[in-house]
């Protein structure tokens, strides 16, 4: 994990101010550095009045480094003394060409981008004609990367900076352009609503040549051009990551270099179930491939975590955030299966008091109704709260020998107001009410500050988990319709109709959710994990056929299954995944109805009136 930020300048070096310094050092706190570099434009660049120009570009690049892989703490950005290369590295590469890392992935990476730049020699009086052969410089390496990312590399052989981030934008960058002939690329802003921040898109690899103005664009404008805003005699191309059954065609009046490559997603299954399709059993095929899957997936994100580099009497590496619903506890329920049984996990509980939930449970009790106790009020009858103990108790019954912490975290309504500002700036620029309550669970989840309860004396005491990896369970829905609106859209055109809501959600995971959640979580130097978004879990998961994914219809033409009297009509979303959590004993996890996060922490609607998700946070 790592805090990027790199800026661009004709006119004198751009440094990250006080602010975003601290910022990056709440993501990265073990290491942060520095780099400069001036470079020359090309002599044969022209400026915009046609006259030749010989200019100074400033670049300046800045790392922090939350050090999780290998056995040493490697400061980033990552230099090449030889050619003057630079990366900044924020990710997980799980694998690279099909070959597990062992060790530091940033390393790995930087030395096969070293290696890919070298094998195109570089010279400058035929370079133009080679020219869609080196921007694609980066792509051989970035097409078998297996992990989440984003990142920064300055290829110091061919003066062109490249950065993106993975294909599912798993990893936060944001980019900013201005008439004040600055560039800035950053993992994180500083919320200014005057600065016009924007996510860098998950579907390109994305360019900046810098040592000439080469023809990259027709006539059109490009989305963002250099030439518009007149900030560098360059242009920003794209290097496209094109899915399943695209065509390319030109976008923008952008020059597309297509890369044909394979970590590309395949497009959802369509097949529709046939007359004879019967329901799936916990025994059934497509059940125990998805339990393998999910836990190599699992397995690579839990094993070899390193201990935190200041010592701890509390070694504990590895938390879950831990609502107690389906997706969260079969992962902690694998977790069991993974992990040595001496390393002790933290389960970690949010629940939140809302003004508007008590004053209606205060009404209630006022004329004389039934409402919450004072030992409820206002954080026992959260439901996240409920099924979380209750999931618990069943872990604690199936998973035994291992130190489970459930970690009760709860925010009052004034500490909430007092962290406001600072969740608003980290979501920026993302800007609506769900945005907001949903960042709120995750921010202060994230931080892992709360109580746990002595098991024999039931005393509770303040703990902080020291674990810096958070295992999420982010993904399942959007793979196995666990959605609301996946049951609408069954209910309105039957399967078809569900295939185009599933295939629409997998589509925009990464721009609607992914960076948005990076920016909060890893605002207190942790890292979230993403089991179900595996790369290779996720194609499993598109090419499996909907109806063994979903239930929808199926209970009411089959009936319900008597032929295992112990099994009841599970709920039709997440079907798959239910039938898992039951051959994993995880009964009550099986049985739970789906809740949004905003909903089961009670962070949506804090105050009475009509405020819908979408509407833009009030200031």
């Amino acid at each position: 994990m790592c805090g990027i930020w790199f800026s661009c300048s004709l006119q004198r070096p751009i440094l990250p101010d006080d602010q975003i310094i601290a910022l990056l050092q709440n993501r990265g706190p073990d290491s942060l550095n520095v780099i400069r570099k001036t470079i020359q434009s090309n002599p044969s660049c022209t400026s915009h009045g046609g006259v030749p120009e010989d200019r100074a570009i400033h670049l300046v690049f800045v790392a922090s480094v939350l050090s999780l892989r290998g056995t040493r703490i490697v400061p980033q950005p990552l230099l090449d003394e030889d050619s003057g290369s630079l990366l900044c590295w924020n990710g997980e590469a799980w694998k690279l060409d099909g070959e597990s890392i062992h060790g530091n992935d940033a390393e790995a990476v930087f030395k096969s981008l070293l290696a890919f730049a070298r094998s195109y020699p570089y010279d400058p009086e035929t370079e133009s004609e080679g020219h869609a052969t080196a921007l694609a410089v980066v792509t051989p390496t970035f097409e078998t990367i297996a992990g989440p990312y984003s990142f920064v590399f300055y290829d110091g052989l061919y003066q062109r900076v490249y950065y993106g981030r993975d294909p599912m934008g798993r990893r936060s960058l944001l980019i900013k352009s201005s008439i004040s002939q600055d560039l800035v690329i950053s993992s994180i802003s500083d919320g200014s609503p005057s600065d016009t921040w924007e996510e860098v898109e998950p579907d390109s690899n994305y360019v900046l040549d810098l040592a000439r103005h080469l023809p990259l664009t027709g006539e059109t404008t490009p989305k963002v051009s250099f030439e518009k805003t007149r900030i560098l005699p360059t242009q920003i191309a794209r290097i496209d990551i094109p899915t399943a059954q695209e065509e390319p065609s030109p976008t923008n009046g952008i020059q597309k270099l297509t890369v044909q490559t394979n970590r590309r997603f395949p497009v959802i299954n369509r097949d529709a179930p046939n007359p004879m399709f019967a329901n799936l059993r916990p025994e059934s095929k497509p059940v125990t491939d998805l339990h393998e899957n999910l836990q190599n997936s699992l397995a690579l994100r839990v094993r070899g975590i390193p201990s935190p580099p200041t010592p701890l009497s509390n070694t504990t590496r590895l938390a879950v955030l831990f609502s107690g619903g389906l997706d969260c506890s079969v992962l902690a329920r694998l977790i069991h299966n993974i992990l040595p049984p001496d390393h002790a996990v933290d389960l970690l509980n949010i629940a939140f008091e809302n003004p508007r939930v008590v004053a209606a449970a205060n009404a209630r009790s006022a004329k004389g109704e039934p409402g919450m106790t004072l030992d409820d009020l206002p954080y026992g009858k959260c439901p996240d709260r409920i099924t979380g103990i209750s999931t618990f108790t069943e872990l604690l019954s199936v998973c035994p020998g291992r130190l489970w912490r459930f970690v009760s975290i709860d925010i009052p309504y004034s500490e909430l107001l007092a962290h406001r500002s600072q969740v608003i700036s980290l979501i920026h620029p993302h800007d609506t009410e769900m945005d907001l309550s949903i960042a709120y669970a995750l921010y202060f989840a994230a931080r892992g500050r709360g109580t746990i309860s002595d098991p024999v004396t039931k005393d509770t005491c303040a703990y902080t988990t020291p674990a810096r990896i958070l295992v999420s369970g982010l993904g399942a829905d959007e793979l196995f319709g666990g959605y609301t609106r996946h049951t609408v859209s069954f209910s309105r055109g039957g399967y078809q109709s569900l295939l185009d809501e599933l295939q629409l959600d997998f589509n925009r995971l990464g721009k609607r959710n992914l960076g948005r959640d990076d920016r909060v979580i890893s605002h207190w130097g942790k890292e979230a994990r993403y089991p179900y978004l595996d790369e290779d879990f996720v194609c499993w998961a598109l090419e499996l056929p909907v109806y063994e994914k979903c239930n929808f219809g199926q209970n009411e033409k089959n009936g319900t299954q008597t032929e295992e009297p112990d099994l009841p009509l599970l709920e039709p979303n997440k079907h798959i995944l239910r039938l898992l959590a039951w051959k994993l004993n995880m009964k009550s996890a099986a049985v739970e109805k789906k809740r949004a996060i905003q909903f089961g922490a009670r962070t949506a609607k804090m105050t009475a009136g009509r405020t819908k998700g979408t509407q833009v946070i009030s200031q």
